[in-house]
């Protein structure tokens, strides 16, 4: 595609595209600057918006923000630009987490894979639904693979014995939040309807009645009832995400490999959800590591496989999350 110029029109769909990231509870902790001089769009952090209680380094913020960055990247492509990208671009602002300066095409004029990955961004959901019995074929597991493998980040898909002990330890991690009051207070403050953000009730899903996936229940202390009991699959597709290092950088890294997962996997009609109960704890985040595995720093854990497409959550507006430097 020819490179476009960056009118109103185009930059809300640059910012839009961002927005339609995956958070951790839709928090959406972001917010994005335009330096027109430049060209440039600054991601920022939004501390406001950030889990105190569950996220106290901003580890998941990092990561959240790094699945924007991958969708604000895959845009910019789209519409004829290459993304040239810089992690913390400034030390001494750290709330600065990426920029993406819209140069012109690329100067070997090959074309951008990521900008194939465009129309997924929109139809990417969460599905915390049962899945069917089919299996992800090894063809697109090794797409995943090689997608998260492309932003310099790590995905295993374990044998059987090693799936039962990292649902076993998100199980306990699911327990450890229901029975800490600041993180339960701060899984229920974030379900809600007819807002921006947050989860709606009507994409929790259900819960497994053979108790084998630990789906996160959102709805404990809300008068909400139970959710209706279903049975999950029984031999659940789950993926490690992880990274060579840990650092906040690593973090952001980690949340474009996981966006880049996830669209692939949309792409070939994969449904996905997101295991993050047992990396908000520190112990359990470091007893999933697999030691045949090296010094893989686990950061997500994911489940792929067919059923329901999910129900889109809520996005806040460009208008509320983008502003212009003067």
């Amino acid at each position: 595609m020819t490179t476009t110029a960056l009118d109103g029109a185009t930059l809300e769909k640059l910012i839009s595209a961002a927005v339609a990231a995956p958070s951790i509870h839709n928090t959406q902790p972001w917010r994005f600057r335009l330096d027109p001089v430049t060209e440039t769009v600054e991601v920022h952090a939004a501390p406001e918006r950030a889990l105190r209680h569950t996220d106290p380094d901003d580890r998941a913020v990092h990561i959240s923000a790094g699945a924007a960055l991958f969708n604000l990247r895959v845009a910019v492509a789209h519409f004829g630009w290459e993304p040239v990208v810089h992690l913390l671009p400034r030390p001494a602002e750290p709330g600065c987490l990426a920029s993406v300066r819209l140069a012109g095409p690329r100067g070997d004029g090959a074309h951008d894979p990521a900008a194939e990955l465009y129309d997924a961004v929109w139809h990417r959901h969460s599905s915390r639904f049962p899945f069917d019995r089919r299996p992800v074929p090894y063809a697109i597991r090794d797409d995943v693979v090689a997608a998260v493998a492309a932003e310099d980040a790590v995905l295993v898909f374990p044998g059987a014995p090693e799936v039962e002990r990292i649902l076993g330890l998100t199980a306990e991690g699911e327990y450890q939040g229901h029975v800490d009051p600041g993180r339960e207070a701060e899984s229920r403050a974030w379900v809600h309807d007819g807002a921006d953000d947050g989860i709606p009730t009507a994409a929790l899903g259900a819960r497994d009645s053979t108790g084998r996936v630990p789906v996160r229940d959102f709805t404990a202390g809300l008068g909400l009832g139970s959710r209706s009991p279903e049975a999950y699959e029984r031999r659940p597709a789950v993926a490690v995400l992880g990274t060579k290092g840990d650092s906040p950088a690593d973090w952001l890294r980690a949340g474009q490999a996981l966006e880049r997962a996830l669209l692939v996997a949309t792409d070939r009609g994969v449904r996905a959800s997101l295991f993050s109960q047992a990396v908000e704890w520190p112990e359990l985040r470091w007893a999933l590591r697999d030691p045949r595995e090296g010094d893989l720093r686990v950061q997500m854990l994911v489940r792929f496989g067919y059923g329901p497409e999910g129900r889109a959550t809520p996005r806040r507006s460009v208008g509320d999350v983008l502003e212009t430097r003067g």
